[in-house]
Order: structure tokens, then sequence, then C-alpha cells
């Protein structure tokens, strides 16, 4: 089966770094658009980027321009979320999801999340 498995997040102070990865397996992961998302408490989801199958397109929230840059290395089926800057606003629970259809708006699967919890 599908699995996507979340690692980096932790608590971090105003202004530090984290790099959070998503390890996939049960699919062809280069086959897949793979996105960024975040959950803070009472808060709706929200989208954070986005990275083609081959990494050469990406797309970002606004308030992630700038401070977060996401990657993937399709060899280990891995897909990253460098985020600077960190604010205390960043906290969250930070989501990978996986989506085989470019054009559509859903993912098809998602990871169990990692937080990220930042100090002021």
């Amino acid at each position: 089966q599908v699995q996507l498995v979340e690692s980096g997040g932790g608590l971090v102070q105003a202004g530090g770094s984290l790099r959070l990865s998503c390890a996939a397996s049960g699919l062809t992961f280069s086959r897949y658009v793979m996105g960024w998302f975040r959950q803070a408490p009472g808060k709706e989801r929200e989208f954070v980027s986005t990275i083609s199958r081959a990494g050469l397109n990406t797309d970002y929230a606004d308030s992630a321009k700038g401070r977060f840059t996401i990657s993937r290395d399709n060899a280990k089926n891995t897909v990253y979320l460098q985020m600077n800057s960190l604010k205390p606003e960043d906290t969250a629970v930070y989501y990978c999801a996986a989506k085989s259809n470019n054009y559509a708006v859903a993912y098809d699967y998602w990871g169990q999340g990692t937080q990220v919890t930042v100090s002021s």
C-alpha cells in the first residue's frame, strides 16, 4: 500500500530553520506531483508548496515564498521542504501529499504529518 512518512519536524526558535522530509513507498514516485500542506490549531489545512514530477516546476503559498524551498529526489522517493527564517505563525502540523493528475485539485495520498513548533 502507499505510504508517505514525514519526518524532520520539531521545536525551533523564531528565525531558525528546519528541513522536512517525506519518504514515499508503494507508488511510482516519479509519476506523482508532490505537495506540502499545513494545519495550525483551530485552522483549516492550507497549501504550502508543490513540485512537479521531475522537479522542474515549483509553486509556493505567499506565506512561504522566499523562505521555504521544496525539492525532490526521485532516486530516493523523497520530497523535502527546507524552511528558513521560521516564524511563530509557521507553527502547524505539516503534511506531504501526492497526486497523479497534475490538473486535479485533490491529492490522492497523504502522510500522517509532522509537528513544527516555532517559539518566539
